[in-house]
């Protein structure tokens, strides 16, 4: 039952073969052996009880094609009933009054809730080691990491602890650990999925989006997930284009003539050989499905780097000045003044990551470093935004290439070296700066004894709003292909 899809799985629930409280159960028993550390709070009688009203809208009539189906949410959505930690332990206990806007559309349309999965502490992390509460292993080789933040999603999706999870992706959160456990996840086009009820972490940058098995299933979730949010302020709405739509609609249109543009910088020095083999491989196989391939150039690609970690850490220190140990959040003990209970909640509720990236957040905004560091790096970000208008729709329809330069790395083998962590994020960085949708496929393996069962991913990058087109090639290659197929031998 864990081996089927979302699609599958709706299916069975619709003619009544199988329950939602039996399907919950089973995902339940299944997260309960598991030794991956993908969950981090897991709450039978909440899951069941929200099981029992799906099965009862079910025999009612009222369903829709995801009542009754399991999801799990990182833990970077604020939940009801289940702790939501970001991953921090400044965060470890805290419960939420309310529901984030995507977690309330999914439950809305009638899937059950898993539980909460682990990530990067705020979301900040390429492996999942930066996580307050231990590092998540990647179910195809437990020695590797699942990547990040997103790590506890993938994972949960790769070893079928669950049929479908969010994720969210500020640099690549959502692609990069897609690649490294083998499944499909998609970011799609900034302002499409509303950040109400995200912990922020960059506020330019984050968004919410799916991962599952298959495109198709990413495409029923990303249809109800996505919408306008007057609670969200970067919310797009209808008139600017952000219109509800069922994103399964353009699934089985051929690919013939489809246009894909192959960026020069995509494949230089740093590309693993095994890597650039099985995307090459993709390639070919697009090209035997009727796409055309198509030379081009993203000329400030490696520009991404230096101007996400300007933007992305000045907009983390001011987000987490709340967490200050006055209003909520981890408080340290003793009898302190207020600018000593300041600094020492803070020391003790964040990780060396957060404080990393907090510090030198801080540093780019103070006065005399704005212009030269700050205001500089949104210009650089503009020119990467240039390079994708130059290409997508004038000489391509999508953008293809890797997602990340390597298959994911040992446990450990990058935690003293914080850059090596952030020059794995190349290929994604830019996609996130310029808000485009782009999502992740698995298209092959590594080679050599230690790669050889660590998956490599395939990006798909389009232009904005794109999200149908997307998933609508990315379907096409998965019913060409068995690679979403195949999973860990151990689950």
């Amino acid at each position: 039952m864990h081996n089927k899809t979302i699609k599958e799985l709706s299916e069975l629930l619709q003619k009544k073969e199988i329950s939602a409280v039996q399907l919950a159960t089973h995902f339940l028993d299944r997260i309960e052996k598991s030794d991956l550390n993908a969950f981090l709070h897991v709450d039978r009688a909440l899951t069941l009880a929200q099981a029992e009203q799906a099965d009862q809208r079910i025999a009612n009539g009222t369903a829709t094609p995801l009542t009754g189906v399991p999801i799990a949410h990182k833990d970077i959505f604020v939940t009801q009933g289940w702790r939501s930690t970001a991953g921090s332990k400044m965060l470890a206990n805290y419960v939420s009054p309310f529901d984030a806007t995507v977690v309330r559309k999914l439950l809305d349309a009638g899937m059950v809730t898993l539980g909460k999965l682990n990530c990067d502490e705020f979301a900040m992390g390429s492996s999942n080691e930066n996580s307050a509460f231990g590092a998540v292993k990647n179910p195809w080789d437990k020695s590797a990491v699942p990547g990040g933040s997103s790590g506890g999603s993938a994972a949960a999706v790769a070893a079928r602890l669950a049929p479908g999870v969010t994720g969210t992706d500020t640099g690549g959160s959502i692609r990069q650990p897609a690649a490294f456990c083998g499944i499909t996840g998609i970011k799609p086009t900034y302002g499409r999925a509303s950040r109400f009820g995200m912990i922020a972490f960059a506020s330019s940058l984050d968004q919410a989006g799916p991962m599952a098995q298959t495109a198709q299933d990413c495409a029923l979730l990303l249809s109800a997930m996505t919408g306008f949010d007057e609670r969200d302020s970067t919310s797009l709405s209808a008139e600017q284009g952000n219109a509800a739509e069922d994103y399964t609609r353009d699934l089985d249109q051929p690919l013939t003539g489809l246009r894909i543009g192959v960026p020069k910088e995509y494949f230089g020095e740093g590309l693993a050989a095994d890597v650039e083999k099985a995307v090459r491989a993709a390639l070919a196989k697009f090209v035997e499905l009727g796409a055309t391939l198509v030379d081009i150039s993203l000329p400030n690609t490696a520009l991404s780097i230096p101007a996400y970690y300007m933007i992305a850490p000045a907009e983390a220190s001011s987000n987490l000045s709340r967490f200050d140990g006055v209003r909520y959040g981890h408080r340290a003990e003793g009898n302190l003044n207020l600018q000593d209970m300041y600094k020492k909640s803070r020391a003790e509720g964040f990780g060396p990551e957060v404080q990393r990236r907090i510090m030198v957040g801080t540093y780019i905004l103070c006065h005399g470093y704005y212009d030269a560091y700050y205001l500089k790096a949104q210009k650089i970000r503009r020119k990467i935004t240039q390079d994708f208008a130059n290409v997508l729709g004038s000489q391509c329809d999508v953008i293809m290439g890797p997602v990340a330069p390597t298959v994911a790395w040992d446990l450990g083998s990058k935690a003293d070296d914080p850059v090596a962590n952030y020059l794995a994020d190349i290929f994604t960085l830019s996609t996130s700066l310029a808000g485009l949708p782009g999502m992740s496929i698995p298209c092959g393996f590594g080679e050599g004894e230690k790669n050889a069962k660590r998956p490599v991913g395939l990006q798909i990058i389009g232009n904005y709003f794109a999200e149908a087109k997307l998933l609508n090639v990315a379907h096409q290659f998965q019913q060409a292909t068995d690679w979403h197929k195949r999973a860990p031998s151990e689950i």
